[in-house]
């Protein structure tokens, strides 16, 4: 993301990634109050914010495992505008009229708005692969299940009962057509854009 040096407030994005009790507690004791409120005070209610907030921390989750997120901002405003925008699009999905829209400064780190547009992005990414994987053949689907799991092509071939060749260009094959399922969807045009 930036080439600043990592924010003290890593600390919960690593903790998040190891699964950390203490870290969550913390993240929850600390950081979900405000969020709570906020959302209370925008047309929903205390449960409707305990599912943002367990959303946006599976997303960070995702997101620190996959791209290896590095917190150059304080983790309070970054996990707070991830939630306020994640409320704010559920409520445009549901047409609420009855939006309040606080324009509130959360923070004045200049690298927030920068991670929290890319880990949208990223999720949004996320949510695009797994669309187009489901609609792939179950055989393509199953292929490539297992080439994830099992680190061989040659292991994934034996598991599968085929040949190494089969086994290789049927999964060229199934990344390809996934690639292509991806590179054709609406969706992905406005991910570029």
């Amino acid at each position: 993301m930036s080439a600043q040096k990592t924010h003290a407030d890593q600390k919960y994005i690593d903790g998040l990634k190891q699964d950390n009790s203490f870290i969550i507690r913390e993240i929850y004791d600390r950081f979900a109050p405000k969020v709570v409120h906020f959302i209370c005070q925008n047309s929903g209610d205390e449960a409707n914010a305990k599912d943002i907030i367990q959303e946006v921390l599976l997303i960070i989750y995702d997101q620190a495992c996959v791209k290896d997120l590095k917190l150059t901002c304080p983790f309070d405003a970054y996990f707070f505008l991830l939630c306020k925008r994640r409320w704010y699009n559920k409520l445009k999905k549901k047409k609420l009229e009855t939006v309040t829209l606080e324009e509130e400064i959360v923070s004045d780190h200049e690298d927030t708005n920068q991670f929290v547009f890319e880990t949208s992005l990223f999720e949004n990414q996320q949510q695009l692969f797994s669309t187009m994987f489901q609609k792939l053949g179950k055989a393509c689907q199953d292929l490539l299940k297992k080439s994830f799991e099992i680190d061989s092509m040659k292991k994934l071939a034996e598991h599968l009962d085929i040949s190494y060749a089969y086994a290789r260009k049927k999964k060229s094959l199934c990344i390809g057509k996934l690639t292509e399922m991806v590179h054709e969807s609406p969706h992905y045009k406005n991910l570029k854009s």
